[in-house]
């Protein structure tokens, strides 16, 4: 399956593909409102700030998988814009593990991490990063957004 092609709705019920949304560098995020890695928010917002203009984007996918999310898209857009700023892409709430796993997730999942290991989905504010050539690298959720590691692979592969 191709990712640009996979269908995506966003927070304000427009329908959009991840292709539309994707820049030549995607970080592509799991994030939940009452989680405790709620404050990863502010180095996302960050990023999209720095690399937006240059090719990068954030799209931030809420999901209540770990019963953490708020109860609807407009509470978590006023959430993410009132606390933490939030200005890149935010999807409808989806399902990043289980039967009814969004088509997005049953893909990046995958992705092995840097220790070798694909699967589910472990906590919210676990990261994917898609590079233009679709090389994706997978980040599990207590790697901070900004990791050196992260910083290095986005400025290597934008323009």
């Amino acid at each position: 399956m191709d990712l640009n092609q996979t269908e995506l709705t966003l927070l304000n019920g427009m329908q959009t593909t991840f292709g539309t949304l994707a820049k030549p560098v995607t970080l592509v995020v799991n994030v939940a409102s009452r989680c405790g890695l709620s404050p990863q928010y502010e180095a996302l917002e960050a990023m999209q700030k720095k690399y937006g203009s240059k090719g990068f984007t954030v799209i931030g996918m809420p999901s209540n998988s770990f019963l953490q999310e708020l109860k609807d898209s407009s509470d978590i857009s006023e959430y993410c814009s009132t606390t933490w700023g939030v200005t890149f892409p935010m999807t409808e709430k989806v399902k990043v593990n289980g039967k009814d796993t969004h088509p997005l997730y049953q893909q990046l999942k995958k992705t092995k991490d840097s220790s070798g290991k694909a699967g589910n989905v472990k906590w919210n504010f676990e990261k994917f990063l898609i590079l233009q050539d679709g090389t994706v690298h997978r980040f599990r959720p207590t790697t901070k957004p900004d990791d050196p590691e992260i910083i290095a692979l986005i400025e290597a592969n934008l323009k």
